[in-house]
Formats: C-alpha cells, structure tokens, sequence
C-alpha cells in the first residue's frame, strides 16, 4: 500500500489550500482521512470519509474544511478554507482497509502546511 501526498506549502491567513492524496496497491478501502501534527504537538485527527456513508470533520475545523473522495481514483482531497496560522503543521493521510474508520493500516510521508504572515 502507498500513499501519495500533494497540495501543501505556505500561505497566508485567510488563504485557501487543497491537499490530495491517492492510494496504490489496494483494492477498495473502508476509509481515508487525515491527521495533522503541529511542532511539538500530538497528532490529531482532521476529518475522514469512508467509502459508503458521510464525510467527517473534527469542531477544530468544522466550516473551514471539507473531506471528499473519489473512488474512481482512490484519492481523499481535503479542501481547506480561510486559514489560520494555528493550521500550520505536517499534514497526513491515511487509509483504513478493515472497518475502522479513523483506525490507520497505512501512512502517507506527510506534506508541511505553513500558514504565516
């Protein structure tokens, strides 16, 4: 299994910033999402979307950014709005493949998000 990042770098508050992420070597997938983890921080849980039912955004980021999936294609996007500087951190995704949806089986490398003035 592989996960492939794209969409981070560095914005400025209140800016817009989409990341992507597309899995290889499965074949179908219960969930995906992402985690984030600031510098010196916990890694904490964003939002995540299983393949069947809804979509998923912890209160943190609730109203500024939205999961979706394409299945076609095995890929989460993560949409994020209005930005704040407290976003900044290294950003992953995740793939579940055996039913729980915030439960990861494998890892993305991670792609840094820098919100700064």
């Amino acid at each position: 299994v592989q996960l492939v990042e794209s969409g981070g770098g560095l914005v400025q508050p209140g800016d817009s910033l989409r990341l992507a992420c597309t899995a290889s070597g499965i074949f179908g997938f219960y969930a995906m999402g992402w985690y984030r983890q600031a510098p010196g921080k916990q890694r904490d849980l964003v939002a995540w979307a299983p393949s069947i039912g809804s979509t998923n955004v912890t209160d943190a980021v609730k109203g500024r950014f939205t999961i979706s999936i394409d299945l076609a294609q095995d890929t989460v996007y993560l949409q994020m709005h209005n930005l704040k500087p407290e976003a900044t951190a290294v950003y992953c995704c995740f793939v579940n493949l055996h039913g729980s949806s915030t439960l990861a089986d494998a890892w993305g490398q991670g792609t840094q998000v820098t919100v700064s003035a």
